[in-house]
């Protein structure tokens, strides 16, 4: 039975969704997946990232981080994105991202991937449900496979109850909600489905 392959990309300004992405890496690889993390590539402008102390030390902080492409999305059985929300929706620089991926998607290598998406926000209410339906919108554009959380584990209403990915609320004091444990089940769940369709397609 082949390894499912599991790309992570996050975009973080100043750590929040690169934490999640991590701790998404350690429970895959502990279920014995081969995984990718990669950033989104950082798009704003120099100034704008000096002007928060924690947005410039995160950047720096990060460098050593591969930056995500096309291809490790073709590569890829199950993909789990983790992006911050800009006003209920994905940041630009993941929307750009997403925006090079019509070669991909045209040529249908995009399709029956397993997607699942996480996100954070400064308060409790701040958009983290619209800005993960916001990414499955795009999913279902590409014809892939979204592997919710739904409500299937205590860790997920420890963590606050999202159903559709798990969320946070992060702000100068970091995350306000315990996640970790709701993050890495939602890592085993989306590698579970990637497997089972891996298995159907050898059958």
């Amino acid at each position: 039975m082949a390894n499912v392959k599991l790309a992570i990309i996050y975009y973080s300004s100043t750590g929040t969704n690169h934490q999640m992405a991590k701790w998404a890496e350690e429970a895959a690889q502990q279920a014995g997946a081969e995984v990718r993390v990669a950033k989104v590539k950082e798009t704003a402008p120099q100034a704008a990232i000096d002007s928060n102390p924690a947005w410039k030390a995160h950047h720096e902080a990060t460098q050593d981080v591969p930056e995500a492409e096309v291809a490790l999305l073709e590569w890829a059985d199950a993909i789990i994105f983790s992006v911050p929300t800009r006003y209920g929706h994905v940041p630009t620089q993941f929307q750009q991202f997403l925006d090079i991926t019509g070669g991909a998607w045209s040529q249908g290598k995009l399709a029956n991937k397993v997607v699942s998406a996480m996100s954070s926000a400064q308060n409790p209410h701040g958009g983290q449900e619209a800005t993960v339906l916001a990414v499955y919108t795009s999913m279902f554009h590409w014809g892939a496979i979204v592997a919710a959380p739904g409500y299937n584990n205590p860790a997920l209403f420890k963590a606050g109850g999202n159903p559709y990915g798990t969320s946070v609320t992060a702000g100068e004091n970091g995350m306000v909600e315990d996640v970790e444990d709701a993050v890495k089940y939602q890592a085993n769940h989306t590698i579970e489905v990637a497997q089972w369709i891996k298995n159907g397609q050898t059958q």
